[in-house]
Order: structure tokens, then C-alpha cells, then sequence
């Protein structure tokens, strides 16, 4: 005999047996009551759900969906999420899904071999009605492996074949952020990018180098090793060294621009915007603080999330539609850093 004792504090859920033995009905009634559609008599519905009220129970949505081969689990599938514009990101697709009835899942993918493949279990192992995959850089694998299984999927910020999209205005803002600078009166012109090299930094970079190269103007290109401060003061770093004059800086995003702006003004004494004039890319709330004040093209988490839920739905609904790619214009922010003319 198995003398092991159960942990006091052992979690115990509410179960249906006890709804049903304090509403003196069977257990098959608790289940038809919070069953939509099933048939069961208003006084029964109604014994239960006070029975269910007093006690604190909750349908078992995970066990049930078990049963039914579904599941309101969706994979939020990231590179760092913590970062920037992604966390803030994460956490409006996280607010959009619960208000669908979804329960999120953050699968963070890891840096390392073994970190991808178990957050790759991660996503299939709890059969996810649905996975969307943020920008950054989630390797393809993820995507394969989700269409596989027959996930719907979403992607927001990079492009995969046969899924739907959701993509910022990339190569609009860039655009937009050249002319300014060059309609100002700017002509030594940088971009403060990264060596990750995302979809959407490689889109922002092009785009900007681009337009300046048709408006008769070269960029000088400086970049950190990832999307981050610390990448900001790499660059920054690298700007000064180089040594060519400057006086218009486009950063690929504001945690960049964070980081350039602290090294131009404490270690070089640079002036901003007098001597050199900058726009960031998110939005994220620190911009607006006192110390930055940066002018910088917005990203609404909140639209954007709303956004792939939108095109989640459609898609569960019609597994055959053809395929949709959904664009959100950045805003341009004017703050400090640069006023346009």
C-alpha cells in the first residue's frame, strides 16, 4: 500500500460532480447547462449556474477542448519580446485574443538551437487553433511546421508564402523620413540600423538609402549588432568614429535612436537637433519622455493587433479564401528631434 501523502496544498479546482451534488442535480446537467445549444429546463439551468456562482467554478475549456479535437490556445510566436515595439506588441494581441475568447500562449523562441526546438514542441505539443508570428526573426521552421499541422497563421512584419500578412508602412515612412530631412535643407544624411537584419530593418534601410539616392544623395550607414540601446550606442559609436559630417540621422527604431542620442550628446556634445537632426520608427512610450522627445513614425500595437485577430477570424471562418495582406501607415510624430518645415 502507497502510504505517500497528497500535499496539502495541492491545487483543487471546483469540479462538475460538486456543482452537481450542490445543485441536487445529475452531473450530465451541469455539463448540458454550460453546453451552448444543449437542451436543459430553465429551473435546472438556473440551480446550476447558483450552485456554480457559490462554489467559483469555471468550465474546464482546456479538458473540454481535449474532447472535441479543438482548442482556443493561439501561439504568439516571438524573438525577444521583451524588446521595444514587440513587447508592446505581444501584449495588444494578448488583450485582442482574450477578448475573442482565445487564450494566448507566448511561445519566445530562444536564441539557441535547443531553446528553438523546444518552444517548436512548445507550439504543437498544446495543438494551437491558430499561431501568429511577430517580426523579428522566428526562423521559417516555425512557419512550416505550423501550416503542417494545420494551424491557420498570421505574420506581422515579414513576409511567408501561403499565409495571411499584416505589414507595416514600411517603405512609405522611410520614404516620407528622406524627404523631410532633404526638404529641411539636411544633405549629409545617415540611417542607424542593425546587423539582425529583420525584414523590417533591411525594408526601412532600402527604402530610405533609395529615395535620398533619387533626390541625388548618398547615405552613410552605420549599424549595431541588434535592434537595441545597445545597438544605438554601437552605432552611434561607429557614426563619430567615422568621422564624416552628419546632420540628419533615420534609425531603423526608437531603441536605436535612444542609444545614438545619449552617445551624441554625452560623449560627443553634439546638439540635437541643431548640429544633427533625428527620427526614430514604433513609437514606444518612452519617446515622448522628457530626456528624448523624439520625433519618430507611430506604430498603434493596439491597430495592428486588432488587425491579425481580424484576419485570424476570417481565416478560421473560410479556410479557403484567398490569402490577405492588411498595410497601417505609420503617423509621423513631431517632437523635438527634428521639426519638418
Amino acid at each position: 500500500m502507497n502510504d505517500a501523502k497528497i500535499p496539502q496544498n495541492r491545487m483543487r479546482f471546483v469540479s462538475a460532480e460538486q456543482v452537481a451534488q450542490r445543485a441536487g442535480v445529475s452531473r450530465s446537467a451541469v455539463s448540458r447547462t454550460f453546453t451552448p445549444g444543449a437542451s436543459v429546463s430553465p429551473a435546472t439551468r438556473e440551480k446550476v449556474l447558483r450552485a456554480a456562482e457559490e462554489l467559483g467554478y469555471h468550465v474546464n475549456d482546456l479538458a473540454r477542448g481535449v474532447l472535441n479535437n479543438q482548442s482556443r490556445l493561439v501561439g504568439i510566436v516571438a524573438t525577444k519580446p521583451e524588446l521595444g515595439f514587440r513587447a508592446h506588441l505581444t501584449a495588444a494581441l494578448a488583450k485582442a485574443l482574450i477578448r475573442r475568447g482565445s487564450v494566448p500562449i507566448l511561445i519566445n523562441t530562444g536564441e539557441t538551437q535547443e531553446e528553438l526546438l523546444a518552444a517548436q514542441k512548445m507550439l504543437i505539443g498544446h495543438r494551437a487553433e491558430a499561431t501568429i508570428i511577430l517580426s523579428g526573426s522566428p526562423p521559417a521552421s516555425f512557419f512550416e511546421l505550423a501550416k503542417r499541422n494545420g494551424q491557420p497563421v498570421v505574420v506581422i512584419g515579414r513576409s511567408e508564402p501561403d499565409a495571411d500578412h499584416v505589414h507595416a508602412g514600411n517603405r512609405e515612412a522611410s520614404q516620407r523620413a528622406a524627404d523631410a530631412f532633404i526638404d529641411a535643407g539636411h544633405v549629409n544624411l545617415a540611417f542607424a540600423g542593425s546587423h539582425s537584419a529583420t525584414p523590417s530593418i533591411l525594408e526601412r534601410e532600402t527604402a530610405f538609402v533609395g529615395r535620398a539616392k533619387e533626390r541625388g544623395l548618398s547615405v552613410a550607414v552605420v549599424r549595431g549588432t541588434d535592434s537595441d540601446y545597445q545597438s544605438g550606442v554601437k552605432a552611434g559609436q561607429q557614426l563619430l568614429a567615422e568621422g564624416g559630417p552628419v546632420d540628419a540621422v533615420f534609425c531603423a527604431n526608437d531603441l536605436i535612436a535612444f542609444g545614438l542620442i545619449d552617445v551624441l550628446r554625452q560623449q560627443a556634445g553634439r546638439s540635437i537637433p541643431g548640429d544633427i537632426a533625428l527620427i526614430g520608427f514604433d513609437d514606444v512610450p518612452e519617446a515622448s519622455w522628457l530626456n528624448y522627445q523624439l520625433t519618430t513614425f507611430r506604430q498603434d500595437p493596439v491597430l495592428v493587433a486588432q488587425m491579425a485577430v481580424d484576419l485570424l477570424e476570417k481565416r478560421i471562418a473560410t479556410p479557403d479564401a484567398p490569402r490577405v495582406t492588411g498595410r497601417i501607415i505609420p503617423e509621423l510624430v513631431i517632437r523635438k528631434t527634428f521639426c519638418p518645415v
